[in-house]
């Protein structure tokens, strides 16, 4: 009988099993990650979710912090008394209770209801800016160094709604120029805990300016918008932003009849317009004399436009055209 082509010999058995005695057994075999680690690294995403956008993409936000970074100076030099630098901050968008959780534990929290977007607003001030512009404003130094842990006192309630009154102001003017909002005070907290402006785990974008009165130290205004609340209306903003100023805008229109005021065209007369053959010309040399015929006015052309008439003078040992006739109509 012969032996089985897929059968081992003796000699091929005891080759095999002197490898399979050089293999060590007490190491633990290294198993492949299982499907559930796997799964725990994996985001679930539902379909038509929008995810939070980066306030990069609020250029509309952006563009208006400028504006607002010198309107804030018209509010802040007259109660501090002094020249004030207002700088706007780039646009942060955070969590709300990450923001909270790096809070101070007393702080002036104004919280506004936005019409008509669906959504709150809230304008955040160091109490001890409020102080410090107090001092300021009844004829201290306002020198920045005053801090704040317990309640405001009058005046400072007074100065904090004049502040905050001032600001909202400011905010409106700004918004009108590209979605015109309005803003309902709320309520006044001074514990970021227990504000209940969005869900802890919304995003906000917090639109901020630091401000330094003077020679005093240098504080943060900052006022946050729930992003939620911002883009059903962003479209519409970039929109209107690009549309540009609207035709029945009245200061964007002063500005711009001021600057082409401030225009200058090229204005010239001619006194007269001989004429000589081309053989005359090719002979003229020095010392020739061309007859020419003055008529009683001349024209004032802008351009090529005959603008005006008038007639040729002296004035203090000068050359002068006085104006007769305008014809305004031909610049049209």
């Amino acid at each position: 009988m012969t032996r089985a082509a897929s059968s081992l010999s003796g000699d091929e058995v005891a080759a095999l099993m002197d490898e399979l005695s050089d293999i060590s057994f007490d190491q633990k075999e290294v198993a492949p990650p299982s499907k559930v680690s796997q799964m725990r690294d994996v985001e679930p995403y539902r379909l038509g979710q929008r995810k939070d956008r980066p306030a990069a993409h609020l250029v509309y936000l952006e563009r208006m912090n400028e504006r607002l970074a010198r309107r804030l100076r018209d509010v802040i030099e007259p109660i501090a008394q002094t020249r004030a630098r207002v700088e706007a901050n780039p646009l942060e968008t955070r969590r709300f209770d990450e923001w909270q959780r790096n809070q101070a534990d007393y702080m002036s929290l104004s919280l506004f209801r936005v019409r008509p977007a669906k959504g709150m607003m809230m304008m955040v001030m160091e109490p001890g800016f409020v102080t410090n512009m107090v001092d300021a404003f009844y004829g201290g130094t306002g020198s920045g160094l005053a801090t704040k842990s317990v309640e405001f006192t009058p005046s400072e309630q007074r100065l904090l709604k004049r502040i905050v009154a001032g600001i909202v102001d400011v905010l409106t003017k700004s918004w009108d120029e590209t979605y015109p909002l309005e803003f309902e005070l709320s309520t006044h907290e001074t514990n970021a805990a227990f504000v209940n402006m969005v869900r802890s785990d919304e995003a906000v974008v917090v639109q901020s300016f630091t401000i330094k009165p003077g020679l005093a130290k240098s504080t943060r205004i900052e006022i946050l918008y729930p992003l939620a609340m911002l883009q059903p209306i962003e479209d519409e903003i970039a929109a209107r932003a690009q549309a540009g100023p609207s035709a029945d805008d009245g200061d964007w229109q002063d500005k711009l009849f001021s600057a082409l005021e401030n225009v200058s065209l090229p204005v010239r007369s001619v006194l007269a317009r001989p004429e000589i053959t081309v053989a005359q010309l090719l002979a003229l040399k020095p010392g020739d004399v061309i007859p020419i015929t003055l008529s009683q006015t001349v024209p004032l052309l802008v351009g090529n436009r005959r603008f005006a008439e008038g007639t040729i003078g002296e004035q203090d040992g000068r050359a002068a055209m006085m104006i007769d006739t305008i014809n305004k109509e031909s610049l049209r």
